[in-house]
């Protein structure tokens, strides 16, 4: 098995709404803002090489909004999907399986693309079967009014009636090593996969913990549906992990791919920040 950190780019949200009731004066230390308070964030995947089985964990914003809706959230940087997919010499036609944390269009827009007629929308990935469960699929297609911006149809629809879409449960192994762990505070049924590495555990948390600015429990989103449900879930994940040593693989923080935890005076902390090319 290899693993491979995948760009996909960068975007930016409202820094007070990534951190909540956190004061500007210490979430700014490790998440600066710009003159408009918005704080960069990448998109990171995850791509798992395993034997005939090439896995991507979450592909970004794709390019299929218009300018319209993608002024609000500032794209930058020259990072793409194809392009991180070239550097390591793959495409998007070698993906066979597609694991999508959650739907929010900034987890999983790049899953589908305009026909070429521009007739209509595809998949991204042709020969790729995408993983996500009922519980997730459900509530994005009848959205909360708190989420309903956040789920777009068209990178959703498209993929069930392609026949690529299968639901999985939690704990079920996708492959041999790779497994799925399920939270809830976030938005219903947020799946984070659990990957057996070179004999360590590799937890991809998204949105549980969207960057290592997030590590304390309180540090929670007001993107959070509930947020207490998160702090609770944070809290008992953080003492497992770090009592375990996993390391966290962190989608949104602009500088930290990954990182490896210490129980201090304070609670759960990072201990260490490294590549995934160096685990």
């Amino acid at each position: 098995m290899k693993l491979y950190s995948v760009n996909t780019g960068f975007f930016k949200l409202d820094g007070g709404a990534m951190f909540s009731v956190v004061p500007k004066s210490i979430w700014n230390r490790t998440n600066p803002a710009d003159q408009n308070n918005m704080i960069s964030l990448a998109m990171r995947a995850l791509l798992i090489e395993d034997g005939n089985r090439l896995i991507l964990i979450d592909n970004g914003i794709g390019n299929k909004q218009d300018d319209n809706f993608l002024r609000f959230y500032f794209l930058h940087g020259d990072d793409s999907l194809d392009k991180s997919l070239k550097k390591y010499g793959f495409e998007r036609s070698d993906i066979t399986d597609v694991i999508i944390s959650h739907l929010h269009f900034d987890h999983c827009g790049g899953s589908v693309k305009w026909k070429d007629d521009r007739s209509g929308f595809e998949p991204t990935f042709k020969n790729a079967a995408y993983w996500s469960n009922k519980k997730q699929w459900d509530w994005a297609l009848s959205p909360n009014r708190r989420e309903k911006a956040s789920f777009l149809s068209e990178n959703i629809v498209p993929v069930q009636e392609s026949g690529q879409l299968k639901f999985v449960e939690e704990n079920q192994e996708i492959i041999p090593g790779i497994s799925l762990m399920f939270s809830f505070g976030h938005t219903e049924g947020m799946m984070h996969p659990v990957i057996r590495y070179n004999d360590k555990t590799v937890v991809y948390v998204s949105d549980m913990i969207p960057t290592s600015g997030h590590l304390p429990v309180p540090y929670v989103m007001s993107y959070d549906v509930r947020p207490l449900v998160t702090m609770a879930e944070k809290e008992k994940f953080l003492k497992h992990a770090a009592e375990n040593d996993f390391i966290l693989f962190f989608e949104h923080d602009p500088v930290t791919e990954c990182c490896t935890l210490q129980i201090t005076e304070k609670g759960v902390r990072l201990r260490e920040r490294f590549l995934t090319s160096e685990i």
